[in-house]
């Protein structure tokens, strides 16, 4: 039995030149979402590797910038670049993400990025 051959270097070879993740601009279609719009992260299942951090799912977070296009790292994990997507980076209320945040700091808030298959409208 063969080992399937997987070209480990693909990134590499899109990238050259032009950067990562600037070489997949254009490919993921118009953004779902804009700056301004209240999300909420999808409770989506895992299996490998994501990049949806446990604590954010559920919640619901303001966008502050259309960061880039890429495929998301449950895919490329998986060798699967051909589908990239829109990132969004996102913002939480500290309070919304730990309800026992203290209420001494109300105006904290928690920035980080996601991928569109992790969000809906709020």
């Amino acid at each position: 039995m063969s080992k399937p051959h997987y070209d480990r270097e693909h990134h590499v070879k899109k990238a050259t030149g032009i950067g990562d993740p600037q070489c997949f601009k254009g490919e993921a279609g118009p953004a779902k979402f804009k700056v301004g719009d209240r999300v909420r992260v999808k409770d989506l299942p895992d299996i490998f590797y994501n990049r949806c951090q446990v604590y954010t799912r559920g919640a619901t977070a303001t966008v502050v910038e259309l960061v880039y296009e890429s495929p998301p790292a449950e895919d490329e994990a998986w060798d699967n670049c051909e589908n990239p997507e829109w990132f969004y980076s996102l913002v939480f209320k500290q309070k919304d993400l730990w309800p026992d945040y203290s209420d001494t700091f109300a105006n904290d808030t928690l920035e980080t990025e996601l991928s569109e298959r992790w969000l809906e409208p709020a």
